[in-house]
């Protein structure tokens, strides 16, 4: 692979990530009760509970609406940058990428 297509994949690869930075991720539980938000390169962006939607004496269940939508979150950016990513693979893995 030239030096030209190197860097011609770089700056794609260098793209989709911008892409990824901006697109935004939302995962509502419980009813509303709680919305997290998290970019497609995986950084939780916003958590937000919504109290008229607690009973605020199961707080067992509010911990596992959260780690539910966190991970259907990260689970959802990951399956997106793959996607994204796809197309490249073959030709970042002959740079050692």
């Amino acid at each position: 692979m030239s030096k030209f297509d190197q860097a011609k994949l770089l700056l794609k690869a260098r793209k989709i990530q911008k892409e990824l930075e901006h697109q935004i991720i939302t995962i509502t539980k419980g009813d509303g009760a709680v919305t997290v938000e998290i970019s497609g390169d995986q950084k939780l962006k916003k958590i937000k509970i919504n109290p008229d939607d607690l009973d605020l004496d199961d707080i067992e269940q509010l911990e596992l609406w959260l780690t539910e939508a966190i991970r259907e979150a990260l689970t959802t950016s990951q399956r997106i940058a793959t996607e994204k990513m796809q197309p490249m693979m073959g030709a970042l893995g002959s740079l050692g990428l």
